[in-house]
């Protein structure tokens, strides 16, 4: 059963959310907070698996909590924009991906299921076109915590993680198998402390493994 809690400050969106959720077999609203310094509190409380958290709440808002969630859940900034700089800060901040409000139900069904499973929610493209947006702002690159204990190989799987190549595309272009492509994301994952795929793909820009403008 996937542990779902609900952070947005409307309580009809919150009721619309949690009929549509409690009505899938294998999902559970466990708990609603209208801030987000309740919702860091509920999640510390209830152990969720998936935080739906909105980013403009009153108070403490989905930037500052997600920032300031338990080790655990994998959270979903919900928006009203696709491209939102606030999308951004959350990405970096540790959300495992987003969504816009008007995103059809079954879309946030399957939403929940992929991120509860521990994978990205959205798409390397769209991440990358994401962060290229904000990063193309940003001022010098900054060393990323761990970066240096990347091996070359797994340094170079990083900076086409962050160009949006899949495992399979990183394979082909490395002449591996994609067994071995998976291993050595994973291992740049725990290394650098990535909750998943979105947030290698923040470090490698960040970092300056990846240019804004790079295919």
């Amino acid at each position: 059963m996937i542990k779902v809690l609900l952070a947005d400050d409307q309580a009809l969106v919150r009721a619309g959310f949690k009929a549509l959720l409690d009505a899938q077999p294998d999902m559970t609203v466990v708990a609603e907070a209208s801030d987000g310094a309740q919702a860091v509190r509920l999640a510390g409380e209830h152990q969720p698996d998936v935080v739906l958290m909105d980013i403009r709440m009153p108070g403490t808002d989905g930037l500052t909590a997600t920032r300031q969630m338990p080790p655990g859940p994998h959270i979903i900034i919900l928006t009203t924009f696709e491209l939102d700089e606030y999308v951004f800060e959350a990405l970096r901040g540790g959300a495992s991906g987003f969504l816009v409000k008007d995103t059809e139900p079954a879309e946030l069904i399957q939403a929940v299921r992929v991120v509860a499973a521990g994978e990205a929610l959205l798409s390397p493209s769209v991440t990358r076109r994401l962060i290229a947006e904000y990063a193309s702002r940003a001022k010098e690159p900054v060393a990323a915590d761990g970066l240096d204990q990347l091996t070359e190989r797994e340094r170079e799987v990083l900076a086409l993680v962050g160009t949006g190549m899949t495992n399979d595309e990183i394979a082909a272009k490395l002449f591996m198998s994609p067994a071995t492509a998976k291993t050595h994301v994973s291992r740049a994952m725990m290394k650098l402390h990535a909750r998943d795929r979105a947030q290698l793909v923040v470090i490698a820009y960040e970092s300056g493994l990846v240019k804004p403008g790079w295919l």
